[in-house]
């Protein structure tokens, strides 16, 4: 099993999170964040003074997959949209039922099938 962790922006992320669905993809964690990257900061006026805002506000998207899906889900296509990490999942475990490994996944089987057809 993989993580993959993706830092976007706000605009693009609920284009992306339509289409993981539509993978069969529904388990997310969002979580609203701010960072640097390439980008340079954006300079503002305000009351006669100039600021600049290095930190861009951005939204942090977590998803565990099976190893065979990452390739699946880990790219939108666009300019911009953010970067992608994947890291490895050693164990998973779902509490109320005590299954582990990929059965906790709510991925949809033929995910990565579908995509590529």
């Amino acid at each position: 099993m993989k993580m993959i962790i993706a830092y976007t922006r706000h605009e693009s992320f609920e284009p992306i999170r339509t289409e993981l669905l539509e993978l069969g993809f529904p388990s997310l964690t969002i979580t609203e964040v701010k960072g640097s990257g390439r980008q340079k900061g954006i300079t503002e006026h305000y009351r006669g003074s100039e600021l600049t805002n290095y930190l861009r506000p951005k939204v942090k998207i977590e998803c565990v997959v099976a190893d065979k899906d990452v390739k699946t889900i880990a790219r939108t296509g666009s300019i911009g949209d953010g970067k992608v990490f994947v890291m490895p999942v050693e164990e998973a475990y779902r509490i109320r039922t005590g299954e582990s490994g990929e059965e906790t996944l709510q991925a949809h089987p033929d995910a990565a099938a579908a995509a590529t057809a």
